[in-house]
């Protein structure tokens, strides 16, 4: 008996730590096709609640306003953070680095309560100084860029650290251009890792409701927020289906990264396994 428990204590162990984490939502996506309002009972099958979401401009709205704060966000947060992952791990010394290495690091460890005030305090002075940003999408991705930069450069730089520096020296010394040299060799070698921190950035400014609420204006919430402001005012079965959409979505993406990360691992395995059988071939 012991042997067995020994086997399959792990398996059980891990099942039980799943069903802690999936149980929530599997309850909500099974409510989210419920035919009545009820969260206690289920009362039978229905689609009327992903039919009422198409019909609620609030949520398409948000959720389209989501979409595009996310994408622009994801993108300028890889680039700033691939740039700052650059200089701290390619630079060991240069005047103001433990600042620098500090403030791009400080919005992991600040509360977003206090960023998202500081920015609201200095978006409120830009515009009483100079008219300008009005808040709304604009001053929402900004804030979003700002937290998003900081993780970014975190898988940037553990990225750059497994990078082989040998090929970045052999490709000066055949007479490579700095800058040739980060977009030939560097940046293909680091291209995964700059997706996984537009996919994280595209994540964390998808979810924020904090930063958010801060800097939007009026008439601009993102799809968030107005899950936040229906669920304040009560159960609303159109946030389970609008959730329910997003568990799939996001599953599938999820999915499909995972795939294309293992070919892409395969297929550079077996390079590096046809360079090396070349190269040990007797001629």
């Amino acid at each position: 008996m012991k042997p067995w428990i020994e086997k399959h204590f792990g398996k059980g162990w891990m099942a039980l730590v799943y069903l802690f984490l999936y149980m929530p939502l599997i309850f909500m996506v099974v409510f989210s096709f419920n035919s009545t309002r009820q969260d206690a009972n289920f009362t039978g099958f229905s689609l009327r609640w992903y039919e009422a979401l198409t019909r609620d401009t609030k949520i398409v709205e948000g959720f389209w306003l989501s979409i595009q704060v996310a994408t622009i966000t994801g993108v300028l947060s890889a680039v700033l953070g691939t740039f700052a992952a650059f200089v701290l791990v390619r630079y060991r010394r240069f005047l103001g680095r433990t600042v620098f290495s500090g403030m791009v690091n400080a919005p992991l460890v600040m509360p977003e309560v206090v960023i998202g005030l500081s920015l609201l305090l200095l978006m409120v002075g830009a515009q009483n100084l100079m008219g300008w940003p009005e808040r709304g999408m604009l001053t929402i991705i900004l804030g979003h860029t700002l937290l998003g930069m900081a993780y970014g450069m975190v898988v940037v730089q553990s990225r750059l650290l497994e990078v082989n520096r040998s090929l970045e020296e052999a490709a000066m010394d055949l007479g490579a251009k700095p800058y040739e040299v980060f977009f030939l060799v560097t940046l293909p070698n680091i291209a995964q890792g700059i997706l996984a921190a537009v996919l994280l950035s595209f994540t964390l400014s998808f979810d924020d409701v904090v930063i958010s609420e801060f800097l939007s204006g009026p008439g601009v919430s993102t799809l968030p927020q107005v899950i936040f402001s229906y669920a304040r005012r009560g159960i609303n079965p159109t946030i389970y289906a609008a959730a329910t959409l997003l568990i799939f979505t996001v599953t599938i993406v999820i999915i499909s990264y995972s795939v294309w990360v293992a070919r892409q691992t395969r297929k550079r395995e077996r390079e590096i396994a046809a360079a090396t059988r070349a190269e040990s071939a007797p001629r």
